[in-house]
């Protein structure tokens, strides 16, 4: 379970105990989500190079007291959701490294009579508390002088002695979790001066006579204040706001997932003290029930010149009314994301005089779909210098649009737009259309800087020349098939190009150019990592700088061309040699050979069916047929005769009735003449014999001459049958009638023998 930087990762394993074998090697175990219920001395005895040991919700319920003795150099330690039921000083003597403890979500309801963190010196941040923490004691905490993060989940804490909090000098940032007002004014009130940021979770301010418990905070030096998952109503609003006002040094105010009940109708008027230094209000994902009924916050318009960077983020905001906006006279910075402004009233939000000196506006992830309606909004807005809005439905951009003068970075990503003109302000120096359909990309944008096109459906780079002073270029995931050295030589000049994740054809020109181009990985993005081949299919999925092609692949209609030349030469040569020295034939007779071979060599005597099987040209069929046959057949005892055109198989290969026929007879009888020599099924039954009268050495054949033929007629490939008839008798039709009866007893002797 560890890896070469001695990381172990061992959790969701199903343990029951830590495994035995941990060595000096190990830098960090996590052992979360298991089911460990015990810390045994030995256990860990061995790890003392660890540094980070995560123990998180497992079951553990009690550790031996010398059971992190040797972690001298542990600085995380994390026993959150466990079983614990008390903490014990013994368990952290030896842990003089530790910076960041995690004991949160255990059963523990105090944390002793002293503290268990007095030997922790270089602690950092501290997280503790579960629903069954109830009691803070004096001393707890004593021993930590400064943390830059302390946690407390004390959502049923009921008890807490003055002063346990003030031992820390200095808390850069406390987070506390409870819904005790008079407990949380307690701990504000040891916290004066320490705390920097102060954030507050869980907590109800609903009932009006208890918020003068919080007057307290207003002589807090905290600079943030936050408050997450808390509950307002229009009666403590008013004194909340006028406590916040109060507080010296406090530079920022924090509304996250919070509730409140009510529609702005406070019962009292905010008086502005004019804090000096209150300038950053952040609101997000506020949750107003009856938001459609708020009012114009008239009550609050005396605050509001004092802000500098407001967010009002994802809290259904459709409309800032004019008299607010003419009153946000310091605003720099405004973010009104993820809600429900629409064109007409961004028109009436934007009004005149309103946000004089607002340089950002983020407007992403609402519902506008008039880009030229919103230039035109906010081309009053002369300091803005930076617009947001990403994801909105414009889905159409005009040929001309009104926009800030000043305008230098505009944001329009995701806005369904299908390509972009001159609606695109010229004083831009920051373009984002990523996520759109643009196919190509040609604005002249002389002050262009930083340009961002990513997940479009661009097929080639942008041209440089309209974009001269271009030094940021990002085309990611696009359908790049590649680029030429041309076009790479026109962006050189850029810091960064980043042409990642595109579908890559490694072409033999592209490879060539990038594997050689010097500095390339000081210009591409991702280099060589993130550019691989999308074709051809062969290096698919490997990186670009990594793939060298075969000279098939670069120069593959060449290599076509020739091989087909080649091929066609030696098709031509083939059939040239075969046509002389009768390559077909034997071709041929080698098939016919292997037919045969696979059948016994002779067929058994009760398969002979045949004195003779009679081979013959189609041209002798009148001689054969009404002389040869009738004078055998009739003859006494009759000879039976085989004869293609009566006795062979119908729908039967031919060949196949050829070699059959033969081997059912005894002899073959051959009629020769000129017909027979140029019949071409004539040669096969002579090949087949050919096979088997010399295979077997025996005089199966019988050669019958219906006319004079020269043996030097018969084809030479037949040498062997040449060589027969040179030296073996064979039989003549004589034309001379007192001759024939010769001849037809000789033939009868030689199909008896």
């Amino acid at each position: 379970s560890c890896n070469d930087a001695q990381l172990c990762n061992c959790s969701s394993m199903g343990l029951d105990f830590i495994p035995p074998g941990l060595t000096a090697k190990i830098t960090m175990l996590n052992l979360a989500h298991n089911r460990i219920k015990h810390i045994r001395s030995q256990d860990l005895q061995q790890a003392v190079n660890l540094r980070a040991l995560l123990l998180q919700s497992n079951k553990i319920s009690s550790i031996d007291e010398d059971s992190f003795q040797s972690l001298v150099k542990l600085e995380l330690l994390d026993l959150s959701n466990n079983s614990l039921a008390h903490l014990s000083p013994v368990w952290f003597e030896h842990l003089f490294s530790l910076q960041h403890l995690h004991l949160q979500g255990n059963f523990y309801r105090d944390l002793g009579e002293s503290s268990p963190f007095s030997s922790l010196r270089n602690l950092s941040s501290l997280h503790l508390g579960n629903p069954r923490f109830s009691v803070i004691r004096q001393g707890n905490f004593e021993g930590i002088e400064l943390l830059n993060k302390l946690w407390i989940d004390g959502d049923n804490l009921s008890q807490y002695e003055q002063g346990s909090l003030k031992l820390i000098k200095k808390i850069n940032h406390m987070v506390i979790s409870l819904r005790n007002i008079s407990i949380f004014s307690e701990i504000v009130r040891d916290l004066l001066h320490s705390v920097t940021w102060l954030e507050v979770r869980r907590i109800a301010f609903s009932i009006s006579a208890e918020v003068p418990l919080l007057r307290v905070m207003s002589s807090s030096f905290a600079k943030k204040i936050s408050f997450r998952q808390t509950l307002l109503t229009d009666a403590t609003v008013p004194e909340m706001v006028s406590i916040l006002e109060d507080m010296p040094k406090l530079e920022e105010v924090e509304l996250i997932d919070c509730r409140l009940l009510g529609t702005g109708q406070w019962q009292m008027q905010i008086q502005a003290n004019q804090s000096q230094t209150l300038r950053v209000l952040t609101i997000e994902k506020l949750s107003i029930e009856e938001f459609y009924l708020f009012t114009d916050l008239q009550t609050v318009q005396g605050l509001l010149f004092l802000f500098t960077r407001v967010t009002v983020r994802n809290t259904k905001v459709f409309l800032v009314p004019c008299r607010i906006s003419q009153h946000l006279l310091s605003l720099e910075y405004l973010d009104l994301s993820a809600n429900l402004l629409g064109d007409q009233s961004l028109e009436h939000s934007a009004c005149q005089g309103g946000w004089p000196s607002l340089q950002t506006l983020n407007l992403s992830r609402n519902s506008l779909g008039d880009l030229e309606m919103t230039g035109k909004s906010l081309s009053h807005l002369r300091k803005l210098i930076i617009l947001d809005i990403s994801q909105n439905n414009f889905g159409e951009i005009p040929d001309a649009c009104e926009w800030p003068k000043n305008l230098k970075y505009l944001n329009l990503s995701s806005t369904q737009i299908p390509k972009v003109t001159t609606c695109i302000p010229p004083t831009l120096e920051v373009l984002d259309v990523s996520a759109n359909n643009l196919k190509e990309f040609g604005l002249q944008l002389p002050f262009l800087k930083e340009l961002y096109l990513t997940k479009n459906q661009l097929k080639t780079l942008p041209g440089a020349a309209p974009i001269p002073n271009l030094v940021v270029m990002s085309v990611r995931r696009n359908k790049l098939s590649g680029f030429s050295k041309q076009e790479f030589e026109s962006f050189k000049r850029m810091e960064l190009l980043d042409a990642s994740d595109n579908n890559f054809i490694c072409s033999c020109e592209f490879l060539s150019f990038v594997q050689h181009q010097a500095g390339i990985s000081q210009v591409l993005v991702g280099w060589p990592d993130k550019y691989v081949c999308d074709s051809p299919l062969a290096v698919r999925g490997a990186q670009v700088g990594a793939v060298h092609l075969s000279l098939m692949e670069c120069h593959r209609s060449l290599v076509v061309s020739l091989l087909c030349i080649l091929v066609f030469l030696v098709i031509l040569i083939l059939v040239a040699v075969g046509y002389k020295y009768h390559a077909v034939w034997y071709l041929r007779m080698t098939w016919a050979w292997l037919q045969a071979k696979r059948k016994p060599k002779r067929a058994p005597p009760k398969d002979i069916c045949y004195d003779a099987f009679v081979s013959y040209s189609e041209n002798d069929s009148n001689w054969v047929e009404n002389i040869m046959v009738r004078e055998l057949e009739q003859a006494c005892p009759p000879f039976r005769l085989c004869l293609h055109k009566r006795d062979f198989v119908p729908g039967k290969w031919i060949v196949d009735n050829i070699i059959d026929s033969i081997e059912k007879s005894h002899k073959t009888l051959f009629v020769l003449s000129e017909h027979f020599v140029q019949s071409e099924w004539c040669k096969y039954e002579l090949d087949f014999s050919h096979f088997r009268l010399f295979d077997e050495n025996n005089d199966a054949a019988i050669l019958v001459l219906l006319e004079p033929i020269q043996s030097k007629t018969i084809p030479k490939r037949f040498c062997k049958l040449r060589k027969i008839m040179n030296t073996k008798t064979y039989l003549e039709w004589p034309l001379e009638e007192e001759q024939q009866q010769m001849f037809w007893f000789n033939l009868k002797i030689a199909l008896k023998s």
